[in-house]
């Protein structure tokens, strides 16, 4: 196709449209009895890895939990392992989603859009959503994505771009990572050495 702005002298020249490539970020953090563990896999809009990252545990104290009360888990999941694992990949994420709540608040952190892939029927999802937070809505038993609540004004972008993406089924790879966090802990890669 020539465009007629690109016709010098008669000649036709064809105007390569480069698409950006937007590569995601999973996020999540397991609670255990040895701590909070996070695994991070960046993938690109096909769901190819890129990069996988493992945090070791962190395992808060008794002081800790008492002086931190209610904002421990968002400052343990979304601060120090969520920030730190995405703040150490290679690859950078466009968007990072995560199936657990608390890393929500990486968004505080990071300056990519941060989304929560929340259970089918979450009461806490639905009250997100009620205030503009919604991304996504849940169908067929596929819980909802949900932005930050102080950041509901990425919404509408981040719907666009996961209409450019080709991966539909978000929940897969946290599969993946979970697998990859077990074999992990078979080879002892998931404790302070």
């Amino acid at each position: 196709m020539c465009l007629p702005a690109f016709r010098p002298q008669g000649v036709c020249v064809t105007r390569t449209i480069a698409t950006e490539t937007f590569n995601l970020g999973f996020l999540t953090v397991l609670h255990e009895p040895s701590g909070y563990l996070g695994g991070y896999l960046v993938t690109n809009p096909w769901g190819r890895p890129l990069e996988f990252r493992l945090s070791t545990a962190v395992q808060p104290n008794r002081i800790q939990q008492i002086l931190y009360g209610e904002t421990l888990r968002p400052y343990i999941c979304a601060e120090l392992i969520g920030k730190t694992l995405v703040d150490k990949a290679a690859v950078a994420a466009q968007l990072v989603i995560t199936d657990c709540q608390p890393v929500l608040d990486l968004r505080l952190w990071i300056d990519v859009p941060v989304v929560w892939l929340a259970p089918a029927e979450n009461g806490l999802a639905d009250a997100l959503a009620a205030n503009g937070s919604m991304v996504r809505p849940a169908t067929d038993g596929v819980g909802a994505l949900v932005c930050h609540p102080r950041f509901t004004s990425e919404a509408p972008a981040i719907r666009d771009l996961l209409a450019q993406l080709h991966v539909l089924d978000f929940a897969e790879p946290f599969t993946r990572i979970h697998e990859a966090i077990a074999e992990a802990r078979k080879m002892g890669a998931t404790s302070r050495g």
